[in-house]
């Protein structure tokens, strides 16, 4: 990761422009937390979904947006500041759209944009790293948001292992003894709204995750103990991770990217911590306890298990 900017500015440092941030995927893990981030911050905010609904709120427009339909993009670009960059899910060849919406939105005047990536991917990899090069070499004002793996998942139906956890089933991975830093989606959101709002243009990409690093046997404990469930952690080969995930209703080209991420989880690509919640924030980040503990508070673990089918589409 580069070294960043100065980040920590005073509160509010953008609050005097008029003109909305847009945030694209504005119901989902992160996105609803950055709406709600910067609508703190009193900003307003387009929140872009494929449905969008009415809103009475002042300072939320709610808009339409799809990647499968080029002629949303632009009603709901025009005279946004900055963007949240979402793409779209499950695919493996996002710089498609991403790179003609990258241009399509400086052409527009959008001035700041902050593009979700993940943290195997690295500038100039296929998919996410070709659209992080193209968004640092485009003149723009932007940031790459880089998380681990998000620990909200693993109480999500609709991820896979969320899905298990929840119907008490084991934790089935590829990543042997391998450590990851979850991070809760919080932090990437904090780490968002800062990115998107900073008077400085961070213009780096941040690597983003938790205060630990744990073993999918550590997590199976803790989800034990947080659950009231014996979960358990099955290692696996990466052919049967990727069959365990088609299973589950993944399609298998995003399945067979995943299995071969948990592969280079067992080797240890994932054992690093950062410091750059706290950097850039200036709080520190949640452990993956805290997260599990909020995430159940109030929750019925048998109702959940049957909400919504296991498509596992967010790291």
């Amino acid at each position: 990761m580069t070294d960043p900017v100065p980040l920590h500015q005073a509160s509010g440092s953008a609050s005097r422009e008029l003109e909305p941030v847009l945030v694209l995927g504005s119901t989902g893990t992160t996105g609803r937390r950055i709406v709600a981030g910067l609508r703190a911050e009193g900003v307003p905010v387009r929140a872009a979904t494929r449905s969008p609904g009415k809103s009475a709120e002042p300072g939320l427009e709610p808009v339409r947006f799809d990647w499968d339909d080029p002629t949303s993009h632009e009603d709901a670009l025009a005279g946004a500041r900055a963007v949240y960059v979402l793409g779209p899910l499950v695919s493996t060849a996002p710089e498609a759209v991403l790179v003609p919406f990258i241009d399509r939105a400086l052409a527009l005047g959008v001035r700041r944009l902050v593009l979700l990536s993940g943290s195997p991917i690295r500038l100039g990899d296929p998919g996410l790293g070709r659209v992080h090069a193209h968004l640092a070499a485009s003149g723009a004002e932007w940031a790459v948001l880089r998380p681990t793996w998000f620990a909200q998942n693993l109480l999500d139906p609709t991820h896979h292992i969320g899905a298990a956890v929840l119907a008490g089933d084991d934790l089935v991975t590829a990543t042997g003894d391998g450590r990851v830093g979850f991070v809760d989606a919080a932090d990437i959101a904090a780490v968002a709204v800062r990115a998107l709002l900073d008077r400085t243009s961070h213009d780096t990409d941040h690597l983003i995750t938790g205060p630990q690093a744990l073993s999918y046997d550590e997590v199976a404990a803790l989800l034990s103990k947080s659950t009231g469930h014996v979960i358990r952690h099955r290692a696996v080969s990466a052919v049967e991770a990727e069959e365990h995930m088609v299973d589950a209703g993944m399609p298998r080209s995003y399945a067979a990217v995943l299995a071969a991420m948990e592969v280079d989880i067992a080797a240890g690509s994932e054992a690093q911590l950062t410091d750059t919640v706290e950097r850039v924030t200036g709080r520190a980040p949640t452990g993956l306890g805290d997260v599990l503990a909020a995430s159940l508070e109030g929750r019925e673990l048998a109702a959940s298990a049957t909400s919504a089918s296991p498509t596992a589409v967010a790291r």
